[in-house]
């Protein structure tokens, strides 16, 4: 690879806004924002980047997702239709 042509990259926490969880990855956003937050985590300090959405706050990874009511549907559309042959 090429001296000086690459973004820096290395160990960042992101942190779920809505529920607090952290997640340590690698990343290249240590090298182009200013990450002036910083976290602890198991003794050693991440700067952090708080996101809204994550794994662990998503409907459709924590299974809180909204379930279609299809039977419902169906029986509305037999009343509103009569019951058919």
């Amino acid at each position: 690879m090429r001296e000086g042509i690459h973004p820096a990259y290395g160990p960042v926490a992101f942190r779920d806004r809505s529920t607090g969880d952290v997640v340590v990855t690698r990343s290249t956003l240590v090298g182009t924002h200013s990450l002036d937050r910083t976290v602890e985590v198991d003794g050693v300090t991440y700067p952090v980047v708080d996101v809204d959405v994550t794994s662990h706050s998503h409907p459709f990874w924590t299974g809180r997702a909204r379930e279609l009511d299809s039977e419902g549907r169906v029986e509305r559309l037999r009343r509103r239709y009569g019951a058919g042959s």
